[in-house]
């Protein structure tokens, strides 16, 4: 198995100034004249990893972070109630990650995302295919409305009905027969500091539920987060899941030939009940010159063994 490999300095980061008031925070490790490879973090609000992605080889790729508005060290920061939401969509993500790109000087760039981060990703390529080298995503998400149901509407539920009902409870009383994802997003604006701490770890605690059957998973994955990181990804999720991530059902699917010519890897646990493997399964199938690598071992937040077959794959479009 291809060792993982030790995190370097920073060499450069900087500020994007991207419109409507946001800055987002970009950052390169590695070699700058290696293969630029962009890293789309998932969440949606989580922020991207510290260190260096210790899958991607520094002396090979030119290695390019960013976070997402409102997240992260981009600003304003989410957790902050005046921030304003409305501003944060998928459209203006992939407007940002087409401007840090143009501002970076990259013609093409591989990009890899799990998660949210791989559903973004997919949409950005799906736009830009000619400025897209390769795609490599672990932990395949579609994102739209049928994954949305899935994850926050009930669609899981039925395997974990005491930690939903705990979700459930965390909505006011005549709101927890409607949308939950709807009450949560009131909830996190709310103008009293502590409805919208109690309203972030609610919803984190349910997101750490549904991981916490996986075989080589960590415990509380995300309600173990800083006060304002754990407040912006609460409220950026909901933001995006109350609006089904502005994806129309089925789009990313549906315009998947437009991937024909860009190679690329999905990467899925068979336990990843967040974000179950017939998508990824869907997906690879209608994708020309995809390939899926199912980990017998892993759920949504991998294994070793998952770890170990991105490095390989990274590996592989190291020099292509």
């Amino acid at each position: 198995m291809p060792v993982a490999f030790s995190s370097t300095e920073v060499r450069e980061e900087g500020m994007l100034d991207v419109g409507d008031g946001n800055l987002v925070h970009w950052e390169e490790r590695g070699n700058p004249d290696g293969k630029p490879a962009l890293i789309v973090h998932g969440g949606p609000g989580a922020g991207s990893p510290s260190g260096t992605p210790k899958a991607f080889d520094p002396e090979c790729y030119r290695i390019i972070l960013f976070d997402q508005r409102g997240c992260g060290r981009s600003t304003p920061h989410a957790s902050d109630p005046a921030t304003d939401m409305a501003v944060n969509t998928t459209e203006h993500l992939l407007r940002d990650m087409e401007q840090l790109r143009v501002f970076l000087r990259v013609d093409r760039w591989l990009i890899f995302g799990g998660s949210w981060g791989s559903a973004l990703s997919v949409a950005y390529a799906e736009r830009h295919p000619q400025r897209v080298s390769e795609l490599v995503l672990p932990a395949f998400w579609l994102t739209g409305r049928t994954e949305i149901d899935w994850l926050y509407r009930g669609g899981v539920a039925r395997l974990f009905p005491e930690e939903w009902e705990r979700f459930r409870n965390g909505a006011p009383e005549g709101e927890r027969d409607g949308d939950l994802v709807a009450a949560y997003v009131k909830l996190l604006e709310h103008p009293d500091a502590d409805v919208r701490a109690g309203a972030a770890l609610s919803w984190a605690t349910w997101e750490d539920a549904v991981l916490s059957l996986e075989p080589n998973g960590r415990p509380a994955p995300y309600s173990g987060r800083a006060t304002d990181a754990l407040l912006a990804f609460a409220r950026i999720c909901a933001h995006y899941a109350a609006n089904d991530g502005w994806l129309e059902d089925g789009a990313l699917l549906r315009d998947a030939d437009r991937l024909a010519r860009i190679p690329g890897v999905i990467i899925h646990g068979r336990h990843d009940l967040s974000c179950p493997l017939g998508a990824a399964w869907e997906f690879s199938r209608a994708w020309p010159d995809s390939e899926l690598l199912v980990c017998d071992d892993a759920g949504h937040q991998g294994s070793a063994a998952m770890n170990g077959q991105v490095r390989r794959v990274l590996a592989r479009f190291a020099g292509r």
